[in-house]
């Protein structure tokens, strides 16, 4: 069994036309929008966890403890809106722009993203599939 099964990924046999192309994938170059940055409140929409929020906070047979626990795992349910949030970091400050790279809003530099960790799964993926086709040789 190949690694590639484990991950639930089938074989596909390429024909000869099909691999002429590269394999090489670029990364998508995003353009803010003319009207800058925008209002930061654009970028997230956070009603459901203000909902769960709620809801923990309401419960009454939960300790703090467990309830500081659940509104961390709550936060799971904020929606980013990554477009505005590209907008917004176009216009934001260095400080700003630095801090949102770090938490991966936005990627700008895709090494520095393999650096922080952020990009392992597509690293591991991508060593399983050499090792595959060096198998397959």
């Amino acid at each position: 069994m190949s690694q590639l099964d484990l991950f639930g990924f089938e074989k596909i046999e390429l024909k000869d036309e099909e691999k002429k192309y590269s394999r090489k994938v670029h990364s998508p170059i995003y353009t803010p929008r003319e009207n800058g940055g925008g209002n930061l409140y654009d970028c997230y929409d956070h009603q459901k966890y203000l909902r769960l929020c709620r809801m923990i906070e309401n419960s009454s047979g939960v300790s703090d403890e467990e309830k500081k626990f659940l509104k961390l795992a709550a936060s799971r349910f904020i929606e980013f809106n990554y477009e505005s949030i590209a907008d917004y970091y176009a216009s934001a400050s260095k400080e700003m722009q630095g801090l949102m790279e770090k938490l991966a809003l936005v990627i700008i530099d895709f090494d520095k993203a393999i650096e922080e960790g952020f990009v392992q799964l597509n690293e591991r993926m991508k060593k399983i599939y050499e090792q595959e086709r060096e198998e397959d040789s």
